[in-house]
């Protein structure tokens, strides 16, 4: 019987590893059996870590930008909880 690990984490250095390795020519299939890691994840994977043009020709991933727009959003959020107190603290 072939068993998986389920839960499994792998860092973000092996997850590089095998995309640029995807990038040099090895198949997912042939990469999936290799490593044991399933075809889905590797596609996912590859879709987190391929670098796509940005502003100035600067690569950022997927994944950079989700992290981006998070951090933007909080800040978003100080801000206005600043604008409000800045607003209760002009009255007094």
């Amino acid at each position: 019987m072939n068993q998986r690990k389920h839960g499994h984490r792998y860092n973000d250095d092996f997850k590089k590893m095998l995309v640029d390795l995807y990038h040099s020519g090895s198949s997912v299939k042939d990469l999936s059996s290799e490593y044991g890691v399933s075809e889905v994840t590797i596609y996912k994977w590859i879709k987190d870590f391929t670098p796509v043009e940005g502003v100035d020709g600067k690569e950022v991933t997927p994944k950079e930008v989700d992290a981006i727009q998070k951090e933007y959003l909080r800040l978003k959020q100080e801000l206005e909880i600043l604008k409000k107190a800045m607003a209760i603290f002009a009255r007094k």
